[in-house]
Formats: structure tokens, C-alpha cells, sequence
């Protein structure tokens, strides 16, 4: 990609206007770009990092624009956020809309209809043909909290179970579910109590272990170290997120829900990445046969404005008091008008089928990548939620080293690609399901000429 003198100014529209390509008119970080990291040095706690040191003015379709007017390719959908593309256009109208009539009441104080609406739409897209409720919160951590109180409250109990590699957050309790030290957890304890971890199914490494194999030997773990007389939830991302993309073997899910519906324990699905038509159906859930006591989702539920839920059976999302869910913030309007109008595009525009569309594009390219160099030990995933583990061939230990070099040199190539894993030695894609298809196999070969480079 040629680099062309850098324009003294930037005009670009937003939304799906853009022009679909990859442009790269300064090196990346360009020299505005720079000049406002610098300033978010000295104005941004340090704590608060950024994965490529580029500032947005505009995004939309699979791309996003920065103020140098590079335009980048991205697979991070500001983290699974943006499936409906950035700037979507009923998200956009809709908001519009609706900010001209009012921004907020605390819905907990004066309600309005939007918030309902959002909650009769989860509880009818959700897996299962119970009675269902939900209640809305603002962030993923949030929600995994507020399930965790519902839980307690409901069977009276206080132990909780996360699994190995998971993340659920970064709030005091969600961290001690999330299982990753660093950066996440280090230094922040004391943790809340009652909180285990068993060991998941990560069919890579687990030697060869089934799926009932290894959800036997998370049960006899949970059995012989809390006993589910005093358990009240079993949390779990049916396909894990931060922890490396990691897809549990066939069977492992069922064997536990069936588990917990036997012991009294409310299980808890954790959709707050897999959600909304990421993993090729509305929910991870249903691939795997599963029907979840409780449901956790945010990121993809409302076109990238702050907004997440738990949904779930109607007797147990009723059982706390009155007061005892709810938030200033929880279910703002602006973010519930949002979430109506993202449904509806992921319904009208059929982005599940869209996502396994771009899942078939991804296994095909990074599968090619594969089999051609034994540094990469798995291609995995769902739909358009599909990951790489990178490895030493020799050894077959994790290389994180190799992982944040490609990922660096795409960054300088103009895409955008994000690392993840227990180990830093994954890397995911999250294409938004409005991306083209030139533009997603033009990123995929960035990816490939950076890993053949690194």
C-alpha cells in the first residue's frame, strides 16, 4: 500500500458512506495521531491503554478513519460492539429521535415504553419457550453482577463457579470470575468471597479429553470442593471471549446445565461477547443445545451506546425485592431505542446468516494459513468470532512474542487486530457483520503477509 502525502485537513461522513478501503496516506500512528496520544498521556490515567495509537473521527461498514485520514481496516468491532456496523443507520435515526424527546427520567423513577420493549424483545429472542423477565444494566461487568445477586437471592445460596480462561469483567466481584491476572486482576485484590474456578474444556489442550469427559471432571471438582448444597450458579461464556476464542468440546455445556438443573443451580450463560448474532445464530447457546437459566448479554445489543441485560426464567429474575435491581443509568433511552433498532437491522439484513458468511471466508483463509505454518496450532470459532493460537512448533507452548508481532505489523499495515488468551498467544477476529467481502479477504492477507513476516 503506497503512503501518499498526508492532507492538511480530514472531511469524511460517517456511517455506511465511507468508502470501503484500506488507505494509508501516513505511517501509522500519523502525526495527528500522535500529537492527541500525547495528550491523552498527560489527561487519561495510564491504566486506561489503547490497542492501536490512532484517534477516530469517523467509522462505518469494515471501516474505521483516522484524523491523519488513513483508513483502517477493522477486525475489533470496538470488541464485538459494532455487528450492525458503525453509524448504522436505523441506530443513527433512531437516536436522533429520540434524544429530541428526552434523555433521560431513571426508569426506575418515571418509566417509558422503550425499556420494555427492549425487555419483551430479549425475553422472545433468548433461547428457551419459558416465561422470562429482564432487567436492564450498562455494562457487561454490571449485568454479570446483577446475575450473580439474582442467583443468590433466588435459591439462597452463595457459592459461584467461573471456569479456567474465562473473563467476565473488571468490577471487584467480576474479577474474581475473570481468571486472567494480568493486566485484569493484579494488584486489585482483595477479591469478593465465594467465588471457585473448575477447569473448562480446551479440546487443544486437553489431550484428547471429551466433551462429558471433561464436564465429568469439572462436576467432581465442584462436588468435592463447594458441594452444590451450597452453590447458587454456575457461570460460563458458552464460547470464551478474552480467555482465547476457546470452544468447548461437543457435549461439555449440556452435561453441566443438566447438572445444575438437577442440584438446584442456576445456570448462568455469559453472551456479553457471543451475543447477537456474532457466532452465525442470535445466540452461542443454541449451537450447543443449551437452554441457560440466565442470560448476560451488552457489547453487540445496541450499535455501540452503553446497554446490557439479564434475561431469564420469571421466576427467578422476580425473586429479589423490589429496589433491589435497578441503576440511575440501567436501560437509558437513548441506548433502549438504539438496541430496538439494532435487532431490527440484525433481523431485516439477516446478519446471522451474514455471520456464518464471513465464518466460512475466515476458516477458509486462516485454514490456508494454516496448514502452511506450524506456528499456528488451531484455527477455531464460530460465525464471524474466530481466533488463531499461535505456539512454538517445537514445544507446542504458547508464543505470545509472535502474536503481538503480527499484530503489530498489521497495525502498520492499516488493520486493526486484536490479541486475546489466558497466554496473549491468541489472536481474534471480529469483523463487523456489515463488512464486504474484498474488505475482509484484503485484511486476511495483511494478517498473512505479518505472520509470514514475524
Amino acid at each position: 500500500m503506497t503512503i501518499l502525502d498526508a492532507p492538511a485537513t480530514v472531511t469524511v461522513t460517517g456511517g455506511p458512506a465511507l468508502p470501503q478501503e484500506r488507505r494509508l496516506v501516513t505511517p501509522i500512528p500519523g502525526p495527528e495521531s500522535r500529537r492527541r496520544m500525547e495528550r491523552k498521556s498527560q489527561a487519561v490515567a495510564a491504566g486506561v491503554g489503547s490497542t492501536i495509537p490512532v484517534f477516530t473521527v469517523a467509522a462505518g461498514g469494515g471501516v474505521l478513519v483516522d484524523v491523519d485520514g488513513n483508513s483502517l481496516i477493522d477486525f475489533g468491532s470496538g470488541i464485538a460492539v459494532t455487528g450492525v456496523g458503525n453509524s448504522a443507520p436505523r441506530v443513527v435515526e433512531a437516536v436522533i429521535a429520540q434524544v429530541a424527546q428526552f434523555t433521560h427520567t431513571c426508569f426506575t423513577i418515571a418509566p417509558y415504553d422503550s425499556y420494555v420493549d427492549v425487555a419483551e424483545a430479549l425475553n422472545r429472542l433468548t433461547p428457551g419457550e419459558h416465561a422470562k423477565r429482564s432487567a436492564l444494566f450498562n455494562s457487561g461487568a454490571e449485568a454479570v453482577e446483577n446475575a450473580v445477586k439474582i442467583a443468590r437471592h433466588y435459591t439462597g445460596k452463595q457459592a459461584v463457579v467461573a471456569f479456567d480462561h474465562a473473563y467476565h469483567g473488571r468490577t471487584n466481584l467480576t474479577m474474581g470470575l475473570t481468571a486472567k491476572n494480568q493486566p485484569y486482576k493484579n494488584g486489585f485484590g482483595p477479591f469478593a468471597p465465594e467465588l471457585y474456578r473448575a477447569p473448562l474444556s480446551y479440546p487443544l489442550r486437553d489431550g484428547g479429553l471429551s466433551g462429558a469427559e471433561a464436564a465429568t471432571r469439572a462436576i467432581t471438582q465442584i462436588e468435592k470442593q463447594i458441594g452444590a448444597a451450597n452453590l447458587a450458579a454456575i457461570i460460563i461464556e458458552p464460547i470464551q471471549g478474552e480467555g482465547g476464542f476457546i470452544v468447548p468440546a461437543d457435549g461439555f455445556l449440556p452435561a453441566l446445565a443438566e447438572w445444575a438443573a438437577a442440584n438446584g443451580v442456576v445456570f448462568i450463560a455469559d453472551e456479553v461477547q457471543t451475543g447477537f448474532a456474532r457466532t452465525g445464530t442470535m445466540f452461542a447457546s443454541e449451537q450447543f443445545g443449551i437452554v441457560p437459566d440466565l442470560v448476560v448479554t451488552a457489547k453487540g445489543i445496541a450499535g455501540g451506546l452503553p446497554l446490557s441485560a439479564v434475561t431469564g426464567r420469571a421466576e427467578i429474575m422476580d425473586a429479589p425485592q423490589v429496589g433491589g435491581l435497578g441503576g440511575t443509568y440501567g436501560g437509558n433511552p437513548l441506548a433502549c431505542v438504539a438496541a430496538l433498532a439494532t435487532i431490527e437491522t440484525y433481523k431485516t439484513e439477516n446478519l446471522a446468516a451474514r455471520a456464518r458468511e464471513i465464518g466460512a471466508i475466515l476458516f477458509d483463509k486462516l485454514g490456508e494459513l494454516r496448514d502452511a505454518d506450524p506456528r499456528i496450532a488451531e484455527v477455531r470459532g464460530r460465525g464471524a468470532m474466530v481466533a488463531i493460537e499461535l505456539v512454538d512448533p517445537a514445544t507446542g507452548e504458547p508464543d505470545a512474542v509472535l502474536a503481538n508481532a503480527v499484530a503489530a505489523a498489521a497495525h502498520a499495515a492499516g488493520v486493526i487486530l486484536l490479541t486475546c488468551g489466558t497466554y496473549g498467544n491468541v489472536i481474534r477476529f471480529l469483523p463487523p457483520l456489515s463488512m464486504p467481502d474484498h474488505l475482509l479477504i484484503e485484511g486476511l492477507e495483511v494478517v498473512a503477509e505479518a505472520v509470514a513476516a514475524a
